[in-house]
């Protein structure tokens, strides 16, 4: 865990790895774990550090180990609402939320969470 004052960032796997269209279906686990790679080799452009990265995974992602850089945590229901108890826990402590969903967008910026969308850590597909 980093300190109090720096910036976490709590990125929303399955919204981020469904929006786009490459295959990711085939195998959730993987392209969760190809996400996670990402966050770690490049963190969250615009936000050099100090960052801690937390990967919010669910379902068949489950189990997916963390590396140097990124923690994983496995929702163990809901991965919106896990996400949401992360931003509550967070207190005053900065937090960025990575996902579109909207009805989630809404949860945690009650909450005092900003809010950007999955292009800020995937590119489109051919932009990588």
């Amino acid at each position: 865990m980093e300190e109090a004052g720096s910036l976490l960032v709590i990125v929303d796997a399955a919204n981020v790895v469904g929006s786009v269209p490459d295959g990711w279906w085939r195998d959730r686990r993987g392209a969760a774990e190809r996400l996670r790679d990402r966050l770690a080799e490049r963190g969250v452009p615009g936000h050099p550090g100090p960052v801690e990265i937390v990967l919010v995974v669910e379902g068949a992602a489950r189990g997916v180990e963390p590396v140097p850089g990124v923690r994983v945590a496995a929702a163990p229901g809901s991965g919106d609402d896990h996400m949401v108890a992360l931003v509550a826990e967070a207190g005053d402590r900065p937090v960025l939320v990575v996902t579109a969903d909207r009805e989630l967008r809404r949860r945690v910026t009650e909450l005092g969470a900003d809010v950007t969308g999955p292009r800020t850590v995937r590119p489109a597909p051919g932009r990588d």
